[in-house]
């Protein structure tokens, strides 16, 4: 079906995105990956390419965009080339909204520059060793000191994209009790600067997938924070990353969506050059069913989620409507790029093969941001069950 979500202006970026990445990344990739994370000044280029700061204001440095399409575009055409920006999209698609919504006018002179230039990047900890969805249970603290001039953060966060390179980290941490009618109160957003003394990264841990984008544990020993550092006011953590939970699902969905159809793209390729027993995999009638099924759930979930980016754009986009783009999408892209992965035999378990890495680096969509049954719950409640 013919897409209509997209102008002139989100074509010509995405034109520009795909010379930039057959340049910038698809050489380095498994480089990339082998290290396990992009260089630092990869983010630089990507901040002179504009990438970064698309939705910053012109003010701070950015192209003052208010239509998170031009997001879209970046991850359909990293999903079609298979590769990775790293922690690009915890930055730039995670991280601006809280400083756009919640950042002080100081604070944002301070970061939103550097956050657009790639000299400033940002990660964001919330899990901890014994605490995911419930967010409730988070022990990492922080007090204010005597003098009211800092707090003192003591703790430790794991499962942290972009934790080990990031130059500002959005750390939630409980400034207070929780009470008997609200086991959230009491959370808070405190913005760390890694150069703090107190602050440590400790292992960068090694995953499934999604090899170029470093995940690390990060711990604090009574690390000295300005309270000038808070973000949005004291205690309000909790509300503050409900919303913006919508546009971190959307940006998963779309994610999950990209990679499904590139995995088609690279299937179909596949099977037209691939022969067994003398004639091509592409002529044979499972070849044809199986793409045939793809194809179709592939249409199904895109559809799904250009109708999600236009409800976004016009702040539409409820927590449900999220979850049930996220859930669907997840699913579809773990059926569908199972089946061609399939297609390909024994290549697709091999790296060399794009197939490869999107099987991996698609697994864990089902898990971060809210996992599946997670989404299922909160689409039940929408339903009033």
């Amino acid at each position: 079906m013919r897409r209509t979500v997209y102008n002139e202006d989100h074509e010509a970026f995405r034109e520009t995105l795909q010379s930039f990445i057959a340049k910038e990344v698809t050489p380095f990739q498994h480089e990339w990956e082998a290290q396990g994370h992009v260089p630092r000044n990869f983010y630089r280029k990507l901040g002179e390419l504009g990438a970064l700061g698309i939705e910053v204001p012109a003010e701070y440095g950015g192209a003052g965009e208010t239509s998170f399409k031009y997001q879209a575009v970046v991850m359909e055409e990293t999903a079609r080339a298979a590769v990775s920006f790293g922690a690009y999209s915890v930055h730039a698609n995670l991280i601006l909204p809280y400083l756009m919504r919640y950042a002080t006018e100081d604070q944002k002179q301070r970061w939103l520059p550097g956050f657009a230039s790639g000299d400033i990047m940002t990660a964001i900890a919330m899990t901890e060793p014994g605490t995911g969805s419930d967010l409730a249970g988070i022990t990492t603290t922080a007090r204010l000191s005597e003098d009211g001039t800092h707090y003192v953060l003591n703790g430790a966060k794991t499962f942290i994209t972009g934790g080990a390179q990031a130059d500002l980290i959005l750390v939630v941490c409980r400034t207070g009790p929780a009470t008997p009618e609200d086991r959230r109160a009491g959370l808070s957003i405190l913005c760390v600067e890694s150069s703090s003394e107190g602050f440590a990264v400790g292992r960068k841990l090694d995953k499934i997938g999604q090899k170029s984008s470093d995940t690390a544990e990060l711990s604090f020993t009574d690390v000295k924070v300005p309270v000038q550092n808070l973000l949005g006011e004291e205690g309000k953590g909790f509300s503050y990353l409900t919303h913006n939970l919508p546009q971190e699902r959307l940006t998963i969905a779309i994610g999950a969506a990209a990679s499904a159809s590139a995995a088609v793209a690279f299937a179909t390729d596949y099977v037209k050059n691939r022969n067994v027993f003398g004639k091509p995999v592409a002529s044979f009638q499972n070849t044809k069913f199986v793409l045939a099924e793809c194809a179709a759930e592939v249409e199904a979930a895109q559809t799904l989620v250009d109708r999600a980016l236009e409800l976004h754009d016009s702040k539409e986009l409820t927590v449900a409507d999220a979850a049930k783009a996220k859930l669907f999408c997840t699913e579809v892209a773990a059926r569908v790029i199972d089946k061609c992965l399939q297609l390909h035999g024994g290549y697709g378990y091999i790296l060399e093969y794009p197939i490869a890495r999107l099987y991996a680096d698609t697994r864990v969509t089902r898990i971060y941001g809210g996992t599946s049954e997670v989404m299922k719950t909160i689409i039940a409640k929408s339903l009033g069950l």
